[in-house]
């Protein structure tokens, strides 16, 4: 797994992951009163498989938990991600559908 520090990028509505100072992927996201709509995940292909998007979604969650917001994810990489790993004190508000 590649070292990866990842920071919320407000101005362009998306959490950024970085890798040895490379954008190498991230989550983008809207805002709503309380909630936080996760709409897509994006892992660059130089560094498919090394952990990124895991990475991603497990800090921009976290975040997300100790802001008080409801998670919603649309983005289907962040719903898997969801139902495979237990997110301590997370508010979920699952899409139509899912």
């Amino acid at each position: 797994m590649t070292d990866v520090t990842v920071t919320r990028n407000d101005e362009a509505g998306r959490y950024e992951a970085l890798a040895n100072g490379e954008l190498a992927g991230y989550v983008e996201f809207r805002s709503r009163a309380d909630h936080i709509i996760f709409t897509h995940t994006e892992t660059l292909p130089e560094f498919a498989g090394q952990g990124v998007g895991s990475a991603l979604a497990e800090q921009a969650l976290a975040d997300a938990v100790a802001k008080g917001l409801t998670i919603v994810p649309v983005c289907p990489f962040i719903a898997r991600y969801l139902r495979r790993h237990k997110i301590d004190g997370a508010s979920i508000e699952w899409p139509p559908g899912e």
